[in-house]
């Protein structure tokens, strides 16, 4: 059993499909798999592997391949085809759809629908909404900004800063995604989104002050539905007994749902101005997506001064 679904319905709103045939509201018609499917060999009468939970997709190809049988083979062959009873049928590029298609649909209860889209395009933007709609996900504690393009999770201990220092980012012109509480969702073997739950979407709490809107407060510029997850910034009470890397030299990670992502641990005290340490940390993580490291670059000069062959100093990272 999957683990989740998505209805129809909002499909139907998200791409604009023009409804064909509906055996019951579209509200009650749950797609669980994110794939799709081109069911040229289906339709040649090859059911082996076929996968019924998957959308099925009718481009030109299909539909010339039927449009070149004659009334009675189409029959058989669009009938054998809804017998297996797809969670749906979408024909794209505004195709028309077959009488025989409409007949067998009302027999076997399969949802017929359309759309102007080329088959290409579709396809894309459709695997695209379904992996993000049901992608396993979990809920981490923390605070989810984009900071100039960069998703960045706060995390720490309640009460040390997280809001605060998300709320002095909004107000330096970044965005605010979630709150307190951030939905996780892993979209690829790679890649990580994350959102606010719809019931606390915008809000943020402060406190002495209590609840905010945000988007009321700063406008629709500061706030955003979701966002990948490119770093994390783990906020600690300062250790004086507790060693901090000040060169940026090793690399720490954290690990979410499988997946690793660059973390650097900042410790907070009165005077550190976090919103900027953000802003900083933020820039430094994509110059070394973009193959510049700082620290590295500043170590081989320091090696060069004082007469060491960089290429054979070994850092442990």
């Amino acid at each position: 059993m999957p683990a989740y679904s998505t209805a129809l319905s909002s499909l139907i709103e998200e791409f604009s499909l023009d409804l064909v045939y509906l055996p019951r509201p579209a509200e009650e018609i749950y797609i669980s798999r994110s794939d799709t499917n081109r069911p040229a060999l289906a339709l040649s009468g090859f059911f082996n592997l076929f996968e019924p939970d998957r959308i099925q997709l009718i481009g030109n190809a299909e539909h010339e391949f039927l449009a070149s049988m004659n009334e009675k083979t189409l029959r058989k062959r669009v009938f054998n085809f809804m017998a297996q009873c797809p969670v749906a049928v979408i024909f794209t590029t505004g195709l028309t759809v077959f009488p025989e298609f409409i007949e067998a649909a009302m027999i076997y209860a399969v949802p017929i629908l359309s759309t102007q889209s080329t088959t290409s395009y579709f396809t894309a933007a459709l695997i695209g909404s379904l992996s993000l709609s049901l992608a396993p996900r979990i809920t981490r504690h923390g605070v989810l900004v984009e900071v100039y393009g960069e998703g960045i999770l706060i995390s720490g201990e309640s009460g040390i800063g997280k809001s605060e220092t998300a709320i002095e980012l909004v107000k330096r012109g970044h965005r605010l995604i979630a709150d307190d509480a951030v939905d996780i969702r892993k979209v690829s073997a790679k890649s990580l989104v994350g959102r606010a739950p719809s019931s606390i979407r915008h809000y943020a709490e402060l406190r002495g002050v209590g609840i905010i809107d945000v988007c009321r407060l700063f406008g629709m510029g500061a706030v955003k539905e979701s966002e990948k997850i490119d770093f994390v910034i783990s906020l600690e009470q300062w250790d004086s007994e507790k060693f901090y890397d000040r060169m940026g030299l090793e690399n720490e990670y954290c690990e979410i749902m499988g997946i690793k992502v660059p973390q650097v641990t900042i410790p907070v005290r009165p005077g550190r101005n976090l919103a900027v340490i953000i802003e900083i940390a933020a820039m430094n993580n994509r110059q070394k997506r973009m193959g510049y490291n700082t620290a590295e670059e500043f170590n081989k000069q320091m090696l060069l001064q004082a007469g060491v062959d960089p290429s054979a100093y070994n850092h442990p990272h």
